[in-house]
Order: C-alpha cells, then structure tokens, then sequence
C-alpha cells in the first residue's frame, strides 16, 4: 500500500519555484536593485490574498522565490516607483521568467491622448456620461507624476459620482480603481497614473442634471489626435461644427468627430435606461449627491457598448482614410 501511494504521490505534478530576470527596456540591460513580490489569488473571488513573499534583484538583474505556482499568482517588479505586474496561470512556466520595467520621467514626452469617446445617455431628469480616453506612449520611458498628475479632465460642477478605472498596457494590464484630484483649474481634475509604453486606457462615468432638448456644453482639456461624440441608438445628437462619421453597424449608435477643444450639443429622441435604475421595486440610493468617488464604476456595465463603438470607430477610420486616399489617386 506504501508504494502505491509513493506512486501516486511521484505521479502529481510538482510545484514549480518562480525565477526569472528583470529587463529596463530604457536602457536595454538587466536592472538590478529592482523590488519583487508575489500574491496568491483566490480562484473564487478573484481577490488577492496576502503577500507570498519578497525578493530583490541581483547585479544581473536575477531574481527567485521559493514560493510556488499552484494557483494563479500575481507576480510584480516595482522600479523607478512604478509597479509592472505579469500574471502566472496555473500550469504555465514559473521559471526563466522575463519581467520588463522602464525608467520613469515626469515629463509626457511621447505619451499623448490618441482615442477620447464621449458618450451620452439622457434619461429622467439625469445624463450618465461615459468617458474612454485612450493615451499612447510610443517612447520606452514610462510617464509618471504623481503630485500633479497625467490625464487632467473636465467634469461639470453639477456632477455626481464621479468613478474612474486605468487599464495598463500588454495582456496583465487590469482594471483597477484611479484616483482624482481637483487641480487649481474650476472643473478640471487630475488622475496621477503611470502612463507606461504602450497603450492605457481610462474609463470615467458621471451623471449631470440634464432636460432632453436643453443645450449641454463640454471641454477637452488633453491635446486628443481624434474626439468622439457619440449618442445611442434612438437618441439624436445637434451641434455644430461635427463630423458625422455615420452609424456603428452593430449597435448603431451615431457616432461625430469633434475637431475643437469644446462642444455645446443638443440631445432629443428615446432616452436610454439608466444602467443603474433600482429594480423590482428597489428604492434608490438616498445618499447619492455631488461627490467624488473612487470605487470599481458602473461604467462596466456600458463596456460592451464602449468595446463596440472603440472597434466602429477604427472600422469608419480606416474606411474614411481608404476614401480620401482613393479619391486623391482619382483627381491625380
């Protein structure tokens, strides 16, 4: 019985130590004196557990845990003050890990707004409005200041519930609450998120008072390449100085590109259910009034319809640049 179970025990699949070498893509060399640390993840909850230890890179920029991959595990290197996470799956490779980091500046540098959507949803006396702004950082220096800030942006004095998500760049990138500050600006606020090489993306939503019909005005305080305004299916959108880039096939909400720094739009059509509208009978939250809040947002609920229009958006781009281009091989 004795050897069976040795057997058995020889058979299961070992837990492998985690190891690797951490790489300043800045400087293109092994970075020593980078900080490390690995979290266990709860399956079930999908929250991180405590730390499962700590560890520091060497002169060749080498690093190991005895700690072991047997379940998903959150693996971060934190340099120049900016944390860099790579997640470890259960049953993929733990050893030879490379864990890239960059040197980090305060100033943009090549980092800029390349998306910004403005989405609108009257409704009952509210608009929810939701943001996505997507900035670019085509440089290989990670842009992070954290006294004042690396996205600034307009919300109306009016508001409520301000809530904000980041997404960092590369397939570890997760969304997780940011937090916001009023700058010296009225209305304008700032989120200080490291901006890392790639592509980042920030999702607000607010609620403003609102009265279908009646003229509502907006800024854009980041230097965006292309703005969006857009309304959903059944709502109309009336402003001046907009292009109308059409309808997005597949949720068919109307989609305008806006090439100033501010809008004055005027809404009309069906308005749209609010995301969060209490149910079967729920009574509303009557603590809800003009605050900040940093908490994981309602804005999840309106991803799908954000993803849609991000994807219409590239489709109609691409499909305006291939109209322009043959229409200038026409006239030549």
């Amino acid at each position: 019985m004795r050897r069976i179970v040795l057997s058995l025990l020889c058979c299961l699949p070992a837990a492998a130590a985690i190891d690797g070498v951490v790489v300043n893509r800045t400087t293109g060399q092994p970075q020593a004196g980078a900080t490390l640390s690995v979290s266990k993840m709860n399956a079930g909850t999908g929250m991180l557990s405590d730390n499962a230890g700590n560890a520091t890179t060497d002169a060749q920029g080498k690093f190991a845990f005895a700690a072991s991959v047997d379940g998903p595990t959150l693996l971060r290197a934190t340099w120049d003050g900016v944390t860099y996470s790579k997640m470890l799956p259960p049953g993929t490779p733990s050893s030879g890990l490379t864990i890239d980091v960059y040197n980090a500046s305060k100033n943009p540098g090549a980092a800029k707004v390349d998306k910004h959507m403005i989405l609108f949803e009257p409704a009952g006396g509210q608009m929810v409005v939701n943001e996505t702004i997507l900035v670019k950082n085509d440089s290989q220096t990670t842009w992070n200041d954290a006294k004042d800030g690396t996205l600034p942006f307009y919300v109306p004095a009016d508001h409520s519930k301000l809530q904000i998500q980041a997404t960092a760049p590369g397939p570890s990138g997760v969304n997780v609450p940011a937090s916001a500050t009023k700058s010296s600006t009225p209305d304008i606020y700032k989120v200080a998120f490291a901006i890392k090489p790639g592509e980042t993306r920030f999702d607000l939503t607010y609620s403003v008072p609102y009265t279908m019909g009646a003229q509502y005005e907006g800024k854009i305080v980041t230097k965006d390449n292309n703005t969006y305004l857009i309304a959903p299916n059944g709502v109309t959108l009336a402003a001046e100085n907009l292009t109308d880039l059409g309808t997005e096939p597949r949720t068919q909400a109307h989609i305008y590109g806006l090439p100033g720094t501010s809008y004055n739009i005027q809404l009309g059509g069906a308005e749209v259910a609010p995301p969060d509208a209490p149910q079967d009978g729920a009574q509303p939250d009557a603590s809800a009034g003009p605050q900040i809040e940093t908490m994981m947002p309602r804005v999840l609920d309106n991803k799908i319809w954000i993803l849609g229009f991000a994807l219409g958006i590239l489709g109609l781009g691409f499909a305006l640049l291939y109209r322009k281009e043959a229409n200038e091989r026409g006239r030549g």
